[in-house]
């Protein structure tokens, strides 16, 4: 018989707008059309966070004969209708397959807007598996679906002409559904390769947190982080020949770590070798509102004319110059820096006003000398009294502060290297209590003071940042003093820090070494 007069029918069932609502105990519920007219109730019941999918196939699927070498094709998209990133995969769904596994090839193809250009996509594997009982096989793993994005698939099976294939094919059929999974946490996948357990509850971030009280979540831009919070002792890292503190595991599954010098050094100790430099201001000029800035708008020393010319990201601070050359020699020129993520570094310039802030003199309007008080300074007590109000974030609240390299969808793409400061928030959530209380027993704490990434306030002509102070405490100094120290602060990437080995120990710390 010869082969090229063979066809193979090919059943592609589709499945109709498959909605998988991610919150906490909601169940959902989905109806299946197949093009048999059948109609099949799901209940899908996912309890893993404040997010939300909608998986859609509204046709009635593709009932296709072909020859050898011809194709049919499968349409449909994927709608993340929350406000949170979700990373899921895409499967075959009932799948039976009774070809060769080799006779079947497909690719998967997708674009971010209906009439864009089809773009290809990493699949499991470029045959579709052979199945002779129906059976879910991955398609495609970690399809990150962001935030109110819809993405739009086309998948393509095609009949191979594989002589080796010849008798076996003959009466070979295939029949199938689509699906996508549950949500994948890589947050949570990264704390498991830590081997980290959460703590239950919030803290009392009015408090300085003295003990080991372990690791918290809170909300951060990708999804869900994990902070590690006072005399903590499991959050060593040695990376590019330095030791590193683990400030928090972010909702991407990144870790965010900060510098602390050549060797590991307990809690408590006091010693510049745990900050890359000493001696530095934040920047040499003061006497404007813009100078609490990672960049900021105009020139050095021209005095900016409204809220917006101020925030425009357009020359960078002498900090961040500082930082950027660190980074370049220390990673850059070591090859490493295909192993640190590009995640936001939060620059929070938003200016909440005098309700919030309890200072009676700010204006709120960020520009030029005018007294100003900034986001950070309401969520750290640095003039309210009362401690119920100290409560830090990790989400950025403007885009224009949410610093990052190539990343424009959550930040706003201004950075030249992915290196940063900390963040008063993240100081507070690590430990320190609310502004102005010493603390020496935090893994923050190294004995000299150094700078945040945080705008503090701006009052008689001076700018003022958040940092940590000598003898642990937040707090805020004017960005022209020269005696401030810096501890840059870096993410790995999820995939690298799954090659972590250790306890995180000070004497066994991660290391991929």
């Amino acid at each position: 018989m010869e082969k090229r007069n063979n066809r193979k029918k090919i059943f592609i069932l589709g499945l109709c707008a498959i909605t998988i609502v991610l919150a906490s105990t909601i169940g959902t519920y989905a109806y299946f059309m197949t093009n048999l007219g059948r109609e099949e109730k799901q209940e899908l019941t996912v309890t893993t966070g404040t997010l939300a999918l909608v998986f859609e196939d509204n046709s009635d699927g593709i009932n296709a004969t072909l020859s050898l070498g011809e194709s049919v094709t499968k349409e449909f998209k994927i709608r993340n209708t929350g406000t949170q990133d979700v990373t899921t995969n895409m499967l075959f769904s009932e799948m039976i397959n009774t070809y060769m596994k080799e006779s079947l090839s497909y690719k998967l193809e997708y674009r971010t807007n209906e009439d864009g250009e089809w773009s290809g996509l990493e699949t499991v594997s470029q045959n579709v598996p052979r199945s002779e009982t129906a059976s879910d096989k991955n398609l495609a793993k970690d399809l990150m679906i962001p935030a109110g994005v819809t993405y739009y698939y086309k998948l393509t099976i095609t009949f191979n002409d594989l002589d080796i294939n010849q008798n076996s094919d003959i009466n070979a059929t295939f029949a199938s559904k689509f699906k996508i999974g549950d949500a994948i946490d890589p947050s949570k996948d990264t704390l498991k390769h830590l081997n980290v357990i959460v703590n239950e509850g919030t803290p009392n971030f009015s408090l300085p947190a003295t003990t080991d009280e372990g690791v918290f979540a809170m909300e951060d831009d990708y999804g869900t982080s994990y902070y590690y919070r006072g005399a903590v002792t499991n959050n060593y890292v040695k990376f590019g020949d330095f030791y590193w503190r683990i400030i928090r595991v972010n909702g991407d599954g990144s870790l965010r770590i900060i510098y602390d010098g050549t060797q590991g050094y307990a809690n408590g100790t006091s010693d510049t070798g745990r900050l890359a430099y000493t001696e530095k201001a934040f920047n040499a000029e003061w006497y404007d509102n813009k100078y609490v800035g990672w960049m900021f708008g105009g020139a050095q020393g021209a005095a900016s004319t409204s809220k917006s010319q101020a925030q425009t990201n357009t020359t960078n601070s002498d900090i961040k110059t500082l930082v950027d050359s660190w980074y370049k020699t220390n990673i850059v020129d070591k090859n490493l820096g295909d192993k640190v993520a590009d995640v936001v570094f939060c620059n929070d310039r938003t200016t909440p006003g005098k309700a919030a802030t309890g200072w009676s003199s700010d204006t709120g309007l960020g520009y030029g000398s005018n007294y100003t008080a900034y986001g950070a300074t309401a969520r750290t007590n640095a003039w309210n009294t009362d401690p119920s109000k100290v409560q830090p974030r990790f989400t950025c609240l403007q885009k224009n502060d949410a610093f990052t390299v190539n990343d424009e969808e959550k930040g706003n793409g201004d950075l030249t290297y992915p290196v940063g400061l900390i963040t008063a928030d993240e100081i507070v959530a690590a430990g320190s209590g609310k502004y102005g209380i010493s603390n020496s027993s935090y893994y923050l704490y190294k004995g000299s003071w150094y700078w945040s990434l945080s705008p503090g306030y701006v009052g008689s002509s001076y700018a003022h940042v958040f940092m940590v102070s000598s003898d642990g405490q937040l707090g805020s100094d004017n960005v022209n003093i020269s005696g401030g120290a810096v501890a840059p602060v870096i993410n790995l990437k999820a995939e690298y820090v799954n090659t972590l080995r250790g306890t995180g120990t000070i004497s066994d710390p991660y290391t991929a070494e």
